[in-house]
């Protein structure tokens, strides 16, 4: 029984990371401001939920467990609400999302 909680720790931990790290990724790749606080936000939270259950699950029940929890909690209201927070607060200050690829494709002087 311990091993297979061992295993299943290990298995929440390490996806939480990789998610870490694509999201990293994401964030050094993607082409304007909304693109990448998506990708902060919305990844970010689960990979936390992931790596927190994955510590919950390897403390036990306990304090440790508990508080565990609560963090999880804090970080599901807070992270998307700030996210959510931040793209108000660019918009409105002007900052327009980058739409390059979607719709069809203007002409230059050059083409006509």
């Amino acid at each position: 029984m311990e091993l297979a909680l061992d295993i299943a720790t290990w298995i929440l931990i390490l996806a939480g990371s990789v998610l870490l790290l694509i999201t990293g990724y994401g964030l050094l790749r993607l082409p304007d401001l909304y693109t990448r606080i998506h990708a902060g936000g919305m990844a970010d939270t689960l990979a936390t939920f992931l790596i927190f259950i994955g510590l919950a699950l390897q403390s036990g029940f306990s304090l440790i467990t508990v508080k565990l929890l609560l963090i999880i909690v804090f970080v599901f209201f807070t992270s998307p609400t700030s996210s959510y927070a931040l793209a108000q607060a660019s918009f409105v200050a002007g900052l327009k999302p980058k739409l390059d690829g979607f719709g069809p494709k203007e002409k230059t002087d050059d083409e006509t």
